[in-house]
């Protein structure tokens, strides 16, 4: 007798390309790419069928509601066919209950706190973070009386300190953004699990993850202990740098809380942006990073040796400080080691001025004359892009809050992309020579 393969036993990479063959969101059994969705509102054919999709909505836990076979859809911003299956294959890819996408990584970020705090309770996050979500935590968050305790998560005696009875999220990147530093995902989850022993449902310390640096295929911090996992779509999910994006997945109770988030403010993913990312980006996603972390550790190689360099970081160096960690922490679905596509590197000088002056000097030069590199903000592109984060991404902090928290006026971030490997080193040689 011939058995037929369970869907579940197929590999997560291919359940990259091809998600739930057969889903409820949309009918596309004959198609053999979902059709785009162009339309944003539905036609209902009755008021019952109108009233009946406003309760369906955002009440999936109800107790009294008894969900239609498939979604009545009624307006774009409360969900439509390309998003809704996106974000089941999102669920997939992160090992998550449920994915909700948003317009931007950052409207992601702001969701998840959104759901998660009030006013007067607390997030302690990791002392160095991407520059706009610094600058939500430090700007915004306060105005409607969230604190925001910065720490270093890789001191423990520094993190349990930090917690008071107002917390009510841990937040932190790894790798983080940009010097590559790694937090320990199960030790950070482990200490919340603790502190919420003694604490009831309605004061549980959550823990977010900033996933972008590594995408799911190279990490699932949900895998290891974490609540959620935000991530931009813009980044190496879509890969092509056409479609901005952004989703927090998280356990199955969190997707009403997180839908009823984005109707009321707004920050909607356009069912033409989710259309890529489902069928262009999400499936690509395997073979890209393969090839771009390949790349990577050549050029990592190459940096580490060039005397006009003074340190590199990349986790798949042998010289990389948290080597183990990365190991145990950063791995594809199959379980080999895989240590991203981004490097930071910190120019040689005896003077935060001097390391300053040589890496505006190489950037400079390789903006102006390098055919492989490209002096971009984003990251994850199938092109290769430069930039300076003391004076870019992460300018919204003073030059001596960028000091003691880790960035380097010398530090320069680079993302690899599919260039061949020599292609880039020969223009990274040709800017250095410039030195």
């Amino acid at each position: 007798m011939k058995s037929k393969k369970s869907k579940h036993s197929y590999s997560a990479e291919t359940q990259l390309i091809y998600g739930r063959s057969q889903t409820p969101k949309w009918d596309y059994s004959h198609h053999l790419v979902p059709p785009v969705s162009s339309s944003s509102t539905f036609r209902m054919a009755t008021t019952k069928r109108g009233a009946k999709g406003f309760v369906e909505f955002a009440h999936h836990a109800g107790e009294f509601v008894v969900p239609s076979k498939a979604p009545i859809y009624i307006y774009d911003r409360l969900g439509e066919p390309n998003k809704d299956i996106l974000e089941e294959n999102l669920a997939v890819a992160e090992q998550g209950e449920c994915a909700v996408t948003f317009a931007t990584g950052m409207a992601a970020v702001s969701a998840v706190c959104g759901v998660l705090t009030g006013s007067e309770s607390e997030i302690v996050a990791h002392k160095m973070l991407y520059g706009c979500t610094y600058s939500l935590f430090k700007n915004w968050l306060p105005r409607y009386r969230v604190r925001v305790r910065w720490v270093d998560f890789n001191d423990e005696h520094a993190l349990n300190r930090a917690i008071t009875p107002h917390t009510r999220l841990f937040y932190f990147e790894t790798p983080v953004n940009p010097t590559m530093e790694l937090i320990d995902i199960r030790r950070v989850a482990a200490i919340a699990q603790r502190h919420n022993v003694h604490r009831s449902p309605q004061n549980k310390i959550y823990t977010v993850v900033d996933n972008t640096f590594s995408t799911p295929f190279c990490q699932r911090p949900i895998e290891h202990g974490v609540d959620f996992v935000v991530e931009s779509l813009t980044k190496g999910l879509c890969g092509f740098g056409t479609d901005m994006g952004g989703v927090v997945v998280g356990p199955r109770w969190s997707y009403d809380p997180l839908l009823l988030y984005r109707k009321d403010f707004g920050g909607v993913l356009g069912s033409k942006s989710a259309w890529p990312i489902l069928v262009y980006g999400l499936p690509s996603l395997a073979v890209r990073m393969r090839q771009q972390m390949q790349t990577a550790q050549t050029v990592a190689e190459f940096l580490r040796h060039d005397k006009s360099i003074g340190s590199v970081s990349y986790p798949g160096l042998e010289s990389f400080p948290q080597r183990s960690l990365a190991r145990s922490q950063m791995q594809s679905y199959d379980g080999s080691f895989t240590p991203g596509s981004l490097m930071y590197f910190a120019m040689e000088g005896r003077t935060p001025a001097e390391r300053k002056r040589k890496a505006d000097r190489l950037v400079n030069y390789i903006a102006k004359n390098s055919y492989t590199i490209t002096l971009a903000v984003s990251l994850g592109n199938i092109r290769t892009l430069i930039e300076h984060p003391a004076s870019m991404t992460h300018s919204s902090m003073t030059a001596v809050e960028q000091l003691k928290r880790g960035i380097d006026p010398g530090g320069i971030r680079l993302s690899i992309g599919l260039e061949k490997e020599e292609d880039i080193i020969w223009d990274l040689q040709l800017a250095l020579k410039q030195l």
